[in-house]
């Protein structure tokens, strides 16, 4: 209301468009929220394969632009004796190399951990829609922890990112593998 006590037609107008972009953004996000709590589940499975070959259980899903499966990795540093082979470098460059283009516009990366400044970077210069992650990384997590590469306004391109998907069995995955360690 206004100082006469009549409502105001424009704050009138503002308030109902604001009530409806809010109801279609929460019900499009429960919607991500559902599919990325899925895609999550593919990603810890594949992080839960990791220590067969003593990597740390980190996994990575790429989603195509309709929500498919189109890559699906975990680390293999130890494996492969490189320190550059993470579940999502991995999995980025197995979705370019199905695709045939290292563009890929549209595509979400979904990982147990939030990634690092190199993976984060790798992201950003594929071109990545999204980055969703699960435990927050506080040593080293470049999405948000320590850096936010991914939306970093400085570079060509941005990321959206969505925290904390499954956090908490993505954090006891890591939990159990590195007390096995000690």
């Amino acid at each position: 209301m206004n100082p006469r006590g009549s409502v105001n037609p424009l704050h009138a107008f503002q308030a109902c468009a604001l009530g409806q972009t809010m109801r279609s953004l929460l019900k499009a996000h429960s919607v991500e929220v559902m599919e990325h709590a899925e895609a999550m589940e593919l990603a810890l499975a594949e992080a839960a394969r990791a220590p067969e070959h003593q990597d740390v259980p980190i996994g990575a899903v790429i989603l195509g632009p309709d929500g498919s499966v189109v890559a699906a990795e975990h680390n293999r540093t130890v494996e492969r004796s490189d320190p550059t082979a993470h579940a999502e470098a991995l999995a980025i460059r197995a979705a370019a190399t199905t695709r045939g283009d290292w563009r890929l516009t549209g595509h979400t990366l979904v990982v147990t951990l939030e990634p690092c400044p190199m993976c984060a970077g790798a992201a950003v210069w594929a071109r990545l829609d999204r980055i969703v992650y699960g435990a927050p990384d506080p040593n080293a997590g470049a999405a948000w922890s320590l850096y936010n590469i991914p939306q970093d306004a400085r570079l060509n391109h941005r990321c959206d990112l969505v925290a904390g998907v499954k956090a908490s069995e993505a954090s006891q995955l890591l939990t159990e593998f590195f007390a096995s360690k000690r």
